[in-house]
């Protein structure tokens, strides 16, 4: 017979073990893997904050108009292992960013490679190659 501490420890460890499971999501529930997206724009800002980095773009409409694109990346300590250097990205610089749109129509999306006019590229899936690299 399971006495009432022994109850109350069972279900707080339940709680614990299923909080980080619910709190990280999957990035296919969010985004919709089968429409990549190449947007262009400028780099406004980028936040490399847990559990995982945004990009953010203002980007030029077939109409004129500006947008903001927000693009969620890898963690911050991925995408500096993945060659992402702050310093390298100021606020200005013009990006080019393939990924995958959100499911809910917003102009948000998943970053799967991040790339400047000079050909730098950056990415969530590990050290990326420069255009017409062998």
């Amino acid at each position: 017979m399971m006495r009432p501490h022994h109850i109350v420890l069972s279900l707080l460890l339940s709680a614990g073990v299923a909080a980080p499971l619910v709190a990280h999501h999957s990035f296919a529930a969010h985004y919709d893997m089968q429409k990549p997206i190449t947007i262009q724009g400028t780099l406004v800002n980028v936040r490399l904050t847990n559990p995982h980095s945004w990009f953010f773009l203002d980007v030029k409409e077939p109409n004129g108009t500006m947008s903001r694109w927000s693009f969620e990346a890898g963690t911050p300590s991925g995408m500096i292992r993945n060659g992402y250097k702050a310093a390298e990205l100021p606020a200005g610089t013009a990006v080019t960013i393939t990924g995958f749109p959100a499911r809910d129509k917003q102009k948000v999306g998943m970053l799967q490679r991040l790339t400047t006019a000079d050909g730098r590229t950056y990415g969530m899936f590990g050290p990326q190659e420069s255009p017409g690299a062998k």
